[in-house]
């Protein structure tokens, strides 16, 4: 009997496992099944650019997995049993595993406020930016009113993309502090720059207390139109692990050990927003696509050394910095030091812009093609796929 693999989520972490897994175990002894609710790779960080208007790839996930020897269930999963080691679908359906690969991602987090779920828009998921995009195509001749709430990476992006892409448009951006709070001073003054330069209103130090359909309200009784609210105030992910008894932080990551192994259940690994993973500074890696990498490659590694009773590699869990786009000509690439904060020197302008596009273009092609530049020697699992397992729970 194989060894079964089940990888649920196919976004940076997942499909970049998946196909790793793949290439590095032999088909003899294991079998990889990847759930996905899409059929596409989805670039999650360029929806904020779908929304604006813009042309964004979105590869096939049958091709992508093509000739790996990966299968590909798409549904929706609602629910993980990891006693009974069973996840389970949407369409009623069932999906037995002995390792399961958790990369399920995040969504947007309304935090409580009420009417974020009713009336502002989102750009965590290609249909909702689908939505968004609609929404602005609407507006441009009504020269329409756009509020951004959070100031975050995203935020940042969506207010500055949208400004530049659709300039009939009023576009405002609520920051919670100080705007760009976690840049340089240098940078700071950068982005101060191009928010004026393509004319983003910013409220600085402004808490939203509700959305409602025209307007968002904020602390102090301050009241702003708006045609359409994007909420970009942080994200969470879904309750499933939580549900299914794994232990998870308040937000629901999987709390995983160094090797991105469920410290609760050790066939489980997490990888991307999925995992709270502490990094090698000893701070949570923040959710982000280069975490996503980081994460992805560690339980690929875990998993094939105890499968095939070898030494398991040990990836650098470190978080090298923030790479902003500010519109298509403009960006800013701010390092951190080992603890996170950030570096007296950034780099912008079309540099950074041009960095922060050929990031884009690598993330895409390295999750698209998975299984390029690895060896094509595939690991026979150590003893038998059971034997095996228990091994490496052991």
């Amino acid at each position: 009997m194989k060894h079964r693999i089940v990888v649920l989520g196919a976004g940076y972490a997942g499909a970049y496992v998946a196909g790793n897994l793949a290439r590095r175990l032999s088909p003899k002894d294991t079998e990889i099944t990847v759930v996905n609710a899409e059929p596409d790779l989805i670039q999650r960080l360029r929806l904020h650019q779908l929304a604006a208007g813009h042309v964004i790839e979105a590869p096939k996930l049958a091709d992508v997995f093509a000739g790996t020897g990966i299968r590909l269930r798409l549904a929706r999963v609602t629910a993980v049993d990891p006693e009974r080691q069973i996840v389970t679908f949407t369409d009623t359906g069932e999906l037995g595993y002995d390792t399961l690969v958790y990369a399920l991602g995040s969504h947007v987090a309304d935090h409580g406020v009420p009417g974020v779920a009713e009336h502002a828009f989102h750009v965590t998921a290609r249909p909702a930016a689908l939505r968004l995009r609609e929404r602005l195509d609407s507006l441009e001749a009504e020269r329409g009113r756009v509020v951004v709430v959070g100031d975050g990476l995203t935020g940042i992006e969506t207010a500055t993309e949208i400004a530049e892409a659709r300039p009939g448009l009023s576009v405002a951006l609520i920051a919670r502090g100080e705007l760009g709070a976690r840049l340089s001073a240098g940078a700071r003054g950068h982005l101060r720059r191009a928010c004026d330069r393509l004319g983003v209103t910013v409220l600085e130090h402004t808490s939203v207390e509700a959305v409602e359909a025209t307007r968002v309200l904020c602390a102090g009784g301050t009241a702003l139109a708006s045609d359409a609210t994007v909420w970009t105030a942080g994200f969470a992910v879904d309750p499933i692990a939580a549900a299914g008894g794994m232990k998870v932080t308040q937000n629901g990551q999987i709390i995983v050990d160094d090797t991105m192994r469920s410290v609760s259940h050790p066939d489980v690994y997490a990888a991307g927003d999925s995992a709270y993973a502490i990094g090698d500074n000893g701070r949570p890696l923040p959710m982000s696509c280069a975490s996503a990498g980081s994460t992805g490659r560690q339980a690929t590694d875990a998993i094939v050394g105890r499968l095939t009773g070898r030494k398991i590699a040990k990836s650098k869990l470190d978080y090298p910095g923030n790479h902003i786009s500010l519109g298509r000509r403009d960006g800013i690439l701010q390092p951190v030091d080992d603890q996170a904060l950030a570096r007296p020197k950034y780099v912008g302008g079309r540099k950074a812009a041009r960095i922060k596009t050929g990031i884009l273009q690598i993330s895409l092609w390295a999750t698209s093609h998975p299984t390029f530049g690895l060896p094509t020697r595939r690991r026979r699992l150590a003893d038998t796929p059971n034997a095996s397992a228990k091994k490496a729970l052991a």
